[in-house]
């Protein structure tokens, strides 16, 4: 379906941070868009506030008569809805055009030119940090962000002077393989959604059939010591990245007084003092590879710097909500063992001598079976752990798997305890005069404690 004879835009699963920028998308197009989701939300609820006609039951009454013209309406769906939906089901017997979200970015890919970030970890911080860097330079980009940006508190940026835009290359059900990426970033392959792949080689396979799917005048920014070997088609420019060595990498690191100075190395030369507007080591990384893409894109040392200096995160990607000489805070969505590590240690560089304490909400039972020890191991560079039960998002429970198994593998020296989520604020009530540093972990609903929790900390300063 060609997206200009589109009338009407349907989404099932509307409120997904993803599908959200799409719906923003269509609206900015002019298009009729409606949909559905299973809960509401402040995100839900800015997108019928800015025209989107959202509803909350599984009901195909509901259903507007601007999206049953199946000549004019395109559906989308995301993967995390089961095929059993009746909204679904009556879309595919009436012959609807159905499209994966992924699917409708693989058609935006192809006519114009996409910058992509692909990755197990850091995709989203370093997609946004590159769409704010090449946004606010004389280049210009349109985003697709896979998080709330603070700096513009949404997840759609729109740019009508230039053909780049900026996806988050999501490799969960191998959505990735729709994009046609012009650039892409790789930031991390840790095995992960092993109830898709099966084993970490499948796992490593698919991102390297993505590599082969970059534009052959295109160019490919791979962190370097990465366990898989690319496949780029000929003409693909491939470049290697980390903080210390590649490519692209930092020199001159000043770590101290809550800031993060470097100097950048590329091919083009070196871009001297480049602050971070995040201050954390772990944006050393993601900085890189977001300023190596937006310098190809012709983007100035200038407006490098500038744009470093000004980025202040993405919402949910260590998102300090109390920050003070007595209590700290914050936010983060790691839910994978490589994320928590690097959260982990982020945190104690940053608040070295300091208690910190972590609340963790384990992600899917397949996650927390496969990697449970991973886990415990990660969380066990905290000082004191909280865990709560499991979030099944789009999954059954499996006999056998609880958070206890991360507990019981959980180091020797770790303060300890495990609770039910519905007993958060109360546990954090108890302990308030006693907490440090706290970080909620999680990529569930623990999110939704974060105000009570900082008001709770608040309430002691």
């Amino acid at each position: 379906m060609n997206i200009d004879t589109i009338k009407s835009v349907y989404f099932i699963g509307a409120g997904g941070i993803g599908m959200s920028a799409l719906v923003r998308y269509f609206l900015s197009l002019g298009k009729v868009v409606a949909g559905y989701d299973r809960t509401a939300s402040a995100l839900t609820e800015r997108l019928c506030a800015e025209g989107a006609a959202i509803h909350y039951e599984d009901d195909c009454t509901l259903i507007p008569e601007s999206c049953k013209d199946k000549e004019h309406t395109l559906v989308v769906y995301t993967p995390a809805v089961p095929a059993t939906h009746s909204e679904l089901v009556w879309f595919s017997e009436q012959g609807f055009e159905i499209q994966k979200r992924a699917q409708v970015l693989g058609t935006i890919t192809r006519s114009r030119r996409g910058l992509c970030a692909a990755g197990t970890h850091g995709k989203t911080t370093t997609s946004a940090m590159a769409a704010h860097l090449i946004y606010n330079s004389h280049v210009g980009a349109t985003a697709f962000l896979g998080g709330i940006s603070q700096n513009y508190g949404t997840n759609l940026l729109l740019s009508d002077k230039s053909d780049y835009v900026v996806i988050e290359a999501d490799e969960f059900d191998r959505s990735f393989h729709q994009l046609r990426p012009y650039m892409s970033v790789i930031t991390s392959t840790d095995p992960d959604h092993l109830d898709i792949y099966g084993t970490p080689e499948a796992y490593w396979e698919s991102f390297e059939h993505y590599t082969s799917l970059i534009n052959p005048e295109g160019a490919l920014i791979i962190h370097e010591g990465l366990e898989i070997k690319p496949r780029v088609q000929e003409g693909v420019r491939v470049y290697t990245y980390s903080r210390n060595q590649g490519d692209y990498h930092a020199e001159n690191v000043r770590i101290g007084g809550g800031e993060i100075v470097f100097d950048f190395v590329s091919p083009q030369g070196t871009v001297k003092d480049i602050r971070l507007g995040v201050p954390l080591s772990i944006n050393i990384d993601n900085g890189i590879a977001a300023m190596a893409m937006a310098q190809l894109c012709g983007v100035t040392d200038e407006e490098l710097r500038e744009g470093m200096a000004t980025f202040r995160g993405v919402e949910r990607r260590f998102d300090f909500k109390l920050k003070t000489e007595a209590k700290v805070f914050l936010t983060d969505y790691a839910h994978h063992p490589a994320e928590i590590r690097q959260s982990a240690l982020s945190i104690r560089e940053l608040y070295a001598g300091r208690k910190v304490t972590v609340i963790f909400q384990p992600h899917l039972y397949s996650r927390t079976n496969d990697f449970y020890r991973e886990f415990a191991e990660s969380l066990s560079l905290f000082d004191e752990v909280i865990l709560t039960d499991i979030y099944p998002a789009r999954e059954e429970p499996i006999p056998g798997v609880t958070s206890a198994l991360i507990y019981d593998n959980l180091g020797a020296h770790v303060e300890k305890r495990m609770i039910r989520k519905e007993e958060v604020l109360a546990t954090v009530e108890a302990m308030k005069d006693d907490l440090e540093v706290l970080v909620s972990l999680g990529a569930g609903d623990i999110e939704n404690y974060a105000s009570q929790i900082t008001d709770i900390l608040t309430s002691t300063l």
